[in-house]
């Protein structure tokens, strides 16, 4: 399955279609791998952090998110 897959994969990453991968090949489809990751990562998390959805997160919104009530009380009994 694994050779399966690469296999798919390596059409997509050999751009002039000789059969072989080049350095330069490879180096650009793993560019373009991480930029996808975090574009859709970006994506995914937008909506979480945008609180009320005016397509910006602000300072608090944000905060929020990432440190919810601890900020409310940074020493809690529990």
């Amino acid at each position: 399955e694994s050779k399966e897959r690469l296999g798919m994969i390596v059409d997509k990453i050999d751009v002039d279609k000789d059969g072989f991968v080049t350095e330069g090949e490879l180096k650009s489809w793993i560019k373009h791998a991480q930029k996808k990751y975090i574009y859709d990562n970006v994506e995914n998390q937008w909506h979480e952090f945008d609180m009320n959805q005016d397509g910006l997160i602000s300072w608090d919104e944000y905060r929020n998110v990432t440190y919810g009530t601890y900020l409310d009380d940074p020493d809690p009994d529990d």
